[in-house]
């Protein structure tokens, strides 16, 4: 395949002009460009790097409404829907430059010399984080602006000091390409290298491959799929020298609606919880695909309102004609699931349209079935009715690694959500309560992670401002004279800003 276009995703129909397909060769060229500005890149001021971000979030609204409807055709999403995840983009962008600004994701640390110290003098000893190498990127399909071309990913990065390459995902080739043109402008504009940024079309996986396996990778940032994080997990630990790869796969978000908050208000949370669920069409990789809830008549409460909202839900566009098979298949499999009862099915819908899908099943059925706790990616929920507290635990202690946890509590529950908190620890990266799990703010506190299989990492987060210290490593220097150091290690760096840990104190 030399050329491949854009799909529509409402009519599965080809769209716009072709794209010229990148192969080997352009993956080759892009990570030596990449590498090349390596060094140049990193050594950039935290000032200049910042102005860097903040003219990429000024280019990409400079676009104007040419980017909002590509998105749109190209992903099916409606234009609120994306006119926000355009803010988002714009945000993480410049929460980033704030972040590389004040300096602290260097985490100085600064022990001096104790020439006396008995029985054995301390060296003098200095940390910093330093930017990890380039980065390939690849973008997301169900959101094709605040996590693709310039997302999170690309601009924590790029804040760390990170040449990116960027796969661009193939749903939505004319929206990768016009925040991709955004980029370059803004790496002219502030006279950076040309390699800082690349972007790479094309639609096979051999171009993902060419990409992570390139030597001059020094890590990966993936959305996606649970196979596709696998497969290119797999091929960057066999490299000659193996790489990290962060990749954010499948998670079902557990629900838990504990037992006075359903008995004060099973109908409202029944209704609330279809909003969340149909939103973006389920497409979200914080949906609700599972709540928990003992026996009684504060759940049949709440499972009337969801089935009776489920019902006259509307069917939506799909991402893709590939996505839409595979929910449908999904859907399928849980209706012929033993033990599983079909609650509730959405308005059917027409071509890549997909419709919720409400199912009932006890803890027993669940436990004795893995396959009802694997995500079906679209709005099909499985409510798993448990007998008592000890039924509720032993299912969450069942799960697989998630990236969220909700509890729906009343002040009489909070005993309750108290001995079940230490279980959800271990099993999610962000617990809340008494709200739903598909709202993900950018903000410092945010963890976007979990265990596995919700990421490949546990111990980091693909959105926030912990989301940098995915892309930087320390390095510590031992008696290093002042003049050779790194100046914001030196003793007299103190108006430059950055906090420092100085023997175990911190500095401002």
């Amino acid at each position: 395949m030399t050329d491949f276009r854009s799909v529509a995703a409402a009519t599965g129909q080809p769209h716009g002009p072709a794209f010229a397909v990148h192969g080997p060769a352009d993956v080759a060229q892009a990570c030596a460009a990449a590498a090349a500005a390596f060094d140049a890149y990193r050594a950039t001021s935290r000032e200049a790097r910042a102005a860097f971000l903040e003219r990429i979030a000024e280019e990409i609204l400079a676009i104007g409404d040419d980017l909002i409807e590509a998105a749109m055709r190209e992903s099916g999403l409606p234009r609120a829907r994306l006119e926000g995840e355009r803010g988002r983009t714009v945000g993480q962008l410049r929460l980033f430059a704030d972040v590389v600004r004040k300096g602290a994701w260097q985490q100085l640390r600064i022990d001096p010399a104790l020439p006396d110290r008995q029985p054995l003098p301390r060296p003098d000893l200095r940390l910093r984080m330093i930017s990890l190498g380039p980065v390939a990127v690849f973008g997301a399909s169900n959101f094709p602006l605040a996590f693709s071309t310039a997302g999170g990913d690309t601009a924590s990065a790029l804040a760390a000091g990170c040449p990116v390459v960027v796969k661009g995902h193939p749903a939505h080739p004319q929206t990768g390409e016009l925040v991709a043109a955004a980029i370059a402008r803004a790496v002219a504009a502030c006279g950076l290298p040309e390699g800082v940024f690349g972007h790479l079309v094309g639609p096979s996986n051999e171009l993902g491959a060419a990409l992570v396996t390139d030597p001059r990778i020094a890590a990966v940032g993936f959305t996606g799929s649970r196979a596709g994080g696998l497969a290119l997990a797999k091929l960057a630990q066999a490299r000659d020298v193996p790489i990290p790869v962060y990749a954010e796969m499948s998670s079902i978000n557990p629900v838990l609606l504990l037992p006075e908050a359903l008995a004060a208000r099973g109908e409202a949370l029944g209704t609330a919880f279809v909003g969340s669920l149909t939103m973006g069409a389920g497409q979200f990789c914080t949906n609700p695909g599972l709540v928990l809830a003992i026996e009684g008549e504060g759940l049949d409460t709440f499972i009337a309102s969801a089935t009776a909202a489920v019902g006259q839900a509307a069917a939506q566009t799909m991402l893709t004609p590939g996505i839409s098979a595979a929910y449908a298949s999904g859907v399928a499999a849980l209706e012929g699931s033993a033990g599983v009862e079909t609650l509730a099915k959405g308005q059917p819908g027409e071509g890549t349209q997909g419709g919720a899908a409400l199912f009932r099943t006890t803890a027993a059925a669940f436990l004795a079935d893995k396959a009802l706790g694997h995500e079906v990616f679209g709005a099909a929920s499985v409510v798993v009715a448990c007998k008592d507290e000890a039924e509720l635990v032993g299912v969450l202690r069942s799960l697989e690694g998630q990236l969220t946890a909700t509890l729906h509590m009343d002040a009489a529950d909070e005993a309750l959500a108290a001995r079940l908190l230490p279980v959800l620890e271990v099993k999610a990266g962000r617990i809340l309560a008494n709200g739903w799990p598909t709202g993900v703010e950018v903000c410092h506190a945010m963890v976007h992670g979990g265990p596995f299989p919700a990421t490949s990492d546990p111990r980091t987060t693909s959105v926030g401002s912990l989301a940098i210290d995915r892309f930087l490593r320390p390095v510590s220097y031992q008696n290093i004279a002042a003049d050779v150091l790194p100046p914001e290690l030196r003793d007299d760096a103190r108006g430059d800003g950055a906090p420092r840990l100085i023997d175990g104190v911190l500095t401002l």
